[in-house]
């Protein structure tokens, strides 16, 4: 008998009837022949209502521990409400939060990364034909905290139980269809992918595509999980996550994502000398903020500006610091701008084609949009342009690409 791991997000489970539609469907795959393990999200909004009630008594820095107990208790809400569901129409199912599931996580409350799963409970559960439905989001550090994984982290716990288990597959479902060539909501022509490389899966979640958190495509990648992307809502095939390259089958490009939460900072006329880049961005990664995209540009044979991105989340923090920076090493100046966005396109079959650079910028110009930074890798080439163009540049570039169509792999860039 098969095993599957199947995970439901909080649009899936954010009603009664919904939680009793996700009840039909495990009974279906049981019915089928599998053995089925279930990770479920908090209820669509719950998560953010728990945020506003911390928020609401604690202005900033909230205590970690506390926090986790709190927004935790959304994951136990659905679990309970989905296994009484099961149970209550003859298909015995228990609840496990992380502990109980023995997700063991590092010594950290907020972000936690799973370091080991204890299988015990959850394979006897399966032996005594008993349905398990396990707390996504959640584990246990060794003094027994309960910690959270991040926001979309009940995808990492789907992930890291299967690879645990040995699973056959692990089911995403979700309130699409798939992986898309682009957010429909932006590009109503866009076109379901029947299969994604896992590098390209990878870049697509890292650039700003919400189908998959990025740390659970990391782990697909380390310990090689089957993993397919499907709708709560209809039935289909989804898209099915691959890590086998053949080249004749891959597109030129298979998808573009975006991010509107940019933010870009400059530091003007610093001393171009070894090291500068480094007394610059140390500051910044010592205030705990991520850098993303960074460009260095010569003034003269003396002076050098730098610019890099950060989260809109960090933005403000981070400008605080490089006006610090800045007066340390006696810069000119700053300068920030927090209504930016970047535009990605993704694709394996960049490999093997050049041009793709060249034509992306073409279509961008003759759409009157400004480049402002570039940062490109062996299957990613990404842009940062100002917000209010974000959503013309997209389908700009979807529809260049041939995108909308079945393949694109014919597709000449220099046309």
């Amino acid at each position: 008998m098969s095993l599957l791991v199947q995970k439901y997000g909080g649009t899936s489970v954010g009603s009664l009837d919904r939680i009793h539609h996700v009840a039909q469907k495990i009974i279906e795959t049981r019915q089928n022949g599998h053995d089925v393990v279930v990770v479920v999200s908090a209820m669509s909004g719950e998560t953010n209502r728990l945020v506003g009630l911390i928020e609401s008594l604690v202005d900033n820095n909230p205590d970690p521990r506390e926090y986790s107990v709190v927004v935790s208790t959304g994951e136990m809400v659905s679990m309970a409400l989905l296994a009484m569901c099961l149970s209550a129409q003859g298909f015995p199912a228990r609840s496990y939060t992380g502990a109980q599931a023995q997700i063991f996580t590092e010594n950290k409350c907020m972000k936690a990364r799973i370091e080991r799963i204890e299988t015990h409970p959850i394979k006897q559960a399966l032996q005594e034909g008993i349905i398990p439905i396990v707390a996504g989001f959640q584990g246990v550090d060794s003094y027994g905290n309960i910690t959270t994984l991040g926001r979309g982290g009940s995808d990492t716990t789907a992930v890291a139980l299967a690879a645990s288990l040995a699973a056959d597959e692990c089911q995403i479902y979700t309130d699409v269809d798939g992986v898309y060539t682009a957010d429909p909501r932006v590009v109503p022509e866009a076109r379901q992918l029947t299969h994604i490389t896992f590098e390209e899966m990878l870049e697509l979640a890292s650039l700003g595509a919400k189908v998959l958190q990025k740390r659970s495509v990391e782990l697909i990648g380390k310990y090689k999980v089957p993993l397919r992307v499907l709708s709560s809502f209809h039935d289909g095939p989804g898209t099915l996550i691959t890590y086998e390259e053949v080249a004749m089958e891959h597109p030129l490009v298979s998808g573009i994502a975006f991010n509107r939460s940019e933010a870009k900072l400059s530091i003007i006329g610093v001393p171009d000398q070894a090291g500068i880049a480094a007394k610059i961005l140390g500051p910044i990664g010592a205030g705990n903020i991520d850098v993303d995209m960074i460009v260095q540009n010569k003034i003269n044979n003396d002076l050098t500006d730098l610019s890099f991105t950060v989260g809109r989340e960090d933005y403000q923090k981070a400008v605080v610091i490089l006006e610090q920076v800045a007066k340390t090493l006696g810069a000119k100046g700053i300068s920030s701008d927090a209504k930016i966005a970047k535009i990605s396109l993704v694709g394996v079959g960049m490999r093997s084609h050049s041009g793709v650079a060249q034509k992306m910028f073409e279509v961008l110009g003759d759409a009157g949009i400004n480049i402002q930074l570039i940062a490109t890798s062996e299957i990613k080439i990404s842009v940062i342009v100002d917000e209010k163009y974000l959503e013309l540049g997209v389908r700009a570039l979807h529809a260049a690409f041939g995108l909308d169509k079945e393949a694109n792999e014919e597709f000449d860039p220099k046309m």
